[in-house]
């Protein structure tokens, strides 16, 4: 069994409030759970307005799967015109 995780930091500069950032890290969120059929949760940075920390885990019973499927969620944050990854990272339990 493989667990993969992937962890983003995402800076979302048109962002003047929690309630903007609450509105676009929601809309990732439940668009990756829907479209990926992952778990999905914002992390970190949860008082700050212009920037958040989000998470998403898959299981697997083959390493090049997840590794596939995390790619592919990577791809579709950062094509979000609202917010820039600024930091990803991929691990593997």
């Amino acid at each position: 069994m493989i667990v993969g995780v992937l962890t983003i930091t995402l800076s979302i500069p048109g962002s003047d409030s929690l309630k903007d950032k609450r509105q676009v890290v929601k809309s990732i969120l439940d668009s990756a759970r829907n479209r990926f059929n992952v778990s999905a949760a914002e992390i970190d940075h949860l008082d700050l307005h212009r920037r958040a920390g989000i998470a998403f885990a898959c299981v697997s019973n083959d390493r090049a799967v997840a590794n596939s499927l995390l790619d592919r969620i990577r791809v579709f944050v950062e094509s979000n015109p609202l917010c820039e990854i600024a930091e990803a990272e991929m691990e593997f339990i």
